[in-house]
Formats: C-alpha cells, sequence, structure tokens
C-alpha cells in the first residue's frame, strides 16, 4: 500500500477571474483570463500556467533523482519546461504537455536516460499517462 508523504490545498474563488489561495495563505494568485480565450489578460495567472509550473519543477525534481539513481550529476543550470496546450475535445476540454529537458554538458543519449526514466518518476507523469484516482464530492454546509 502506498504511503501518503504530503498533502496540501488550494481553493479557487471567482473562476478564472478569482483567485486561488491556500487554507494557510501562505499561497496566493490572482487569475485572470488569457486574451487568447477572450479575457483581459489582466494582472493574473491561469491554471493552465500553474499546471506547467507545478509540473516543470515537478519534472524537474524527477530528473534529479533518475540522476541520483543512475550515479551522475545534474549541472546546475539544468532546466524543464512544461508547456501546456488547452483544446477543445468532443466532451469539453482537454491538456497536452510539451516537456522541454535542457541538460547543458551532458550528452544527448546519457540525457534523453535520464528524461525517460524521469517521465517514469514524475507524478504529474505518471497521473497524466496511467490516470489518478480524482473523487468529487459537493460539499454542502448542513
Amino acid at each position: 500500500m502506498a504511503s501518503e508523504i504530503y498533502v496540501t490545498t488550494m481553493v479557487a474563488t471567482g473562476g478564472r477571474e478569482g483567485e486561488c489561495v491556500s487554507p494557510d495563505r501562505t499561497c496566493r494568485f490572482p487569475l485572470s483570463v488569457p486574451v487568447e480565450m477572450g479575457g483581459s489578460g489582466g494582472g493574473g495567472t491561469n491554471p493552465e500556467q500553474l499546471f506547467s509550473a507545478g509540473y516543470a519543477s515537478c519534472f524537474l525534481g524527477a530528473l534529479g533523482l533518475a540522476a541520483r539513481r543512475k550515479h551522475v550529476s545534474l549541472p546546475d543550470d539544468t532546466k524543464v519546461s512544461a508547456t501546456v496546450h488547452l483544446h477543445t475535445q468532443d466532451k469539453g476540454y482537454g491538456i497536452s504537455v510539451d516537456l522541454a529537458v535542457d541538460i547543458p554538458s551532458m550528452h544527448t543519449e546519457q540525457a534523453q536516460t535520464l528524461a525517460a526514466l524521469a517521465h517514469s518518476i514524475c507524478p504529474y507523469s505518471r497521473a497524466l499517462t496511467s490516470g489518478a484516482p480524482v473523487s468529487v464530492n459537493v460539499v454542502r454546509p448542513d
């Protein structure tokens, strides 16, 4: 059985023109609709940018773990970019992601091996490729 090691929550209000706030208020993001989606572009972020940031940073962490497992060091200037695409689908909307892994001074074959191992380790990658359990519960004060 899996052992839970961390739990976090963000609460969204106001839709795409609202905000996301952690219950302890240490993390807060104003939201705005991108111009490409008919919005003002405002000063806030959007769910796709937040997902992209989470995926890129998580994948970079998984890349570090993959490097340790292979007994190699990642250069300090290693970067991961996650480009999230929002698109329409038959039943609504979907996302796809392009990951770009930049490991300076490492041979392409070795970098590709680490990236493939990181993809098998990263929780975001695993959720997208194999499906993550999601429960949807309506909360109503009684």
